[in-house]
């Protein structure tokens, strides 16, 4: 009977496999798919590297891995001391290395047998393949220099944070032979009267933006050496011009009659920034004091300012009238009241430290009182903020490279920084999120000087490849502000709205 169920079996099994012979589908069974997806997933570790859990042969060193593991201390036998200490007996035979030698040693036997010369930053167990080493050609020695070049290619621009179009190349580009290329010195000035004054060398030289005529307005003479070192406009009519001099003296001209109306000393250096408060010429030197100078009285000198111990880089008035800041190349920065400025032993309001290297770029905010903005140098790289009022560092926002100069948007809340190695740029930032709103390129070193226009619109830069280029970054009021404001100041012929269509 068992012969017959077997036999039966066999039939069945038999029938209905001659009968399904001709039958085919392209649908394989569920379990046959898993084993493939099973097979398809097994690679996918391998070809990151590894798994997660489970460490890569590949990517490890084993033989540096099993020295690791052995320790330091395994010919050693340890023992505690009767105070409690924890103290190593090495047999005398094998005390061949002194122990203020014994790291050197490991460090060298570990480079002879293992390869190896640093076995501290080796990791036991790795768990993903060793990434490749880059090819000869791509490393830039030049990438030490500064860190912006290791953070790799930044955006130039965000259009989000700008309601108006930036044109990215200058409107005008001019020649500026001789231009100093230094950075101690302030040797761009932009008057009310849309006239330009640029000193190149030992000569001060007047360009007409309206019309484009060029003038010739003094030449300082005074040995093989002497050159002009600042100039600086009055703050009303345009008519008077200071120039700051390599010999220390100070000289006040008339460009109407283009001529020199007083020459004012008191420096014993040169006199390398300049910053007006209505009739009071503030003067910074070399010699490290600051003067103010009454131009209306024979007898100038008002008051000697003494906190700085090198170069007075930087002077600026606050738009009230009321703080003068001063930075210098001891890393300092000065806030000087209106007030004490008229005593020869008033100290400043506040004296502030943190910057790290020469502070030349300072702007006084026109849309916030108290509120001033500063740069530092090729060390510090940073641009600060602060509260005149109470000394407080509001922000600080490291920029990348030495910062050179600042300008405020005058109608909107933006800031323009001009810029020195790696890239000697120009970047507008938005305030106070300090969000980079765009950049500008086209000087081949550092820019130096930075003025604005009397339309406000315009923004002219000087750098050391002694070109000056137009920028049109500021955006000028609507034509319905321009007029509301033209009316209330048709009587003012000094008013800087009207030369709008002049510089355009």
């Amino acid at each position: 009977m068992t012969r017959s169920v077997v036999d039966y079996e066999y039939l069945i099994n038999t029938s209905f496999t001659d009968s399904n012979k001709s039958v085919s589908s392209n649908v394989r069974p569920r379990w046959e798919r898993k084993r493939q997806h099973a097979r398809d997933r097994a690679p996918l570790s391998s070809k990151n590297g590894g798994d997660r859990f489970i460490p890569n042969r590949a990517g490890m060193n084993m033989e540096l891995s099993k020295h690791i593991l052995r320790g330091d201390n395994e010919d050693a036998t340890m023992s505690v001391g009767p105070e409690g200490e924890t103290t190593s007996h090495v047999p005398s035979n094998q005390q061949v290395v002194p122990d203020a030698n014994k790291q050197e040693y490991k460090s060298r036997l570990s480079a002879a047998l293992l390869g190896v010369d640093d076995k501290s930053n080796n990791r036991i167990m790795s768990f993903k393949d060793k990434a490749p080493q880059p090819k000869g050609d791509t490393v830039n020695n030049l990438n030490v220099l500064y860190s912006a070049a290791k953070s790799g290619p930044q955006k130039k621009s965000n259009s989000k944070l700008a309601s108006r179009p930036i044109p990215s190349a200058p409107s005008r580009v001019l020649d500026a032979p001789d231009l100093m290329d230094d950075y101690y010195l302030n040797l761009v000035s932009w008057s009310d009267t849309n006239i330009l004054a640029v000193a190149l060398a030992n000569t001060v030289y007047l360009w007409n933006a309206a019309t484009g005529d060029i003038q010739e307005l003094c030449t300082y003479d005074d040995g093989p050496s002497s050159h002009i070192s600042s100039v600086s406009w009055v703050q009303e009519g345009g008519a008077h011009l200071a120039v700051g001099t390599s010999g220390g003296k100070t000289q006040l001209w008339d460009i109407h009659a283009s001529k020199q109306l007083r020459s004012m000393d008191g420096h014993t250096d040169r006199v390398g920034s300049m910053a007006w408060n209505r009739h009071i010429l503030s003067t910074g030197s070399r010699d490290t004091n600051i003067i103010n100078h009454d131009v209306r009285v024979a007898r100038h000198n008002v008051a000697t300012l003494s906190a700085h111990c090198q170069e007075v880089c930087g002077l600026t008035w606050s738009n009230d009238g009321e703080v003068l800041a001063s930075g210098g190349n001891d890393n300092l920065l000065c806030l000087w009241d209106a007030s004490q400025t008229s005593l020869n032993n008033g100290g400043p309001r506040f004296q502030l430290t943190d910057h790290q290297a020469a502070v030349k770029a300072l702007a006084w905010s026109p849309h916030e009182r108290h509120l001033l903005a500063t740069g530092g140098g090729t060390a510090d790289r940073c641009i600060k903020f602060w509260n005149s009022q109470t000394g407080a560092c509001l922000n600080s926002i490291d920029t990348g490279s030495q910062v050179c100069a600042l300008q405020w948007n005058p109608f909107e809340k933006e800031i323009l920084s001009s810029h020195g190695f790696a890239r000697n740029q120009l970047c507008l930032w938005k305030y106070p999120s300090m969000a980079k709103i765009k950049e500008f390129e086209g000087h081949t070193s550092r820019v130096l000087h930075m003025c604005v226009s009397p339309d406000g619109s315009t923004v002219v830069s000087a750098a050391g490849d002694e070109t000056l280029r137009f920028w049109e970054i500021f955006a000028a009021p609507s034509k319905k502000h321009q007029s509301s404001s033209h009316h209330s100041t048709s009587g003012n012929g000094s008013s800087k709205l009207s030369w709008t269509s002049q510089i355009r």
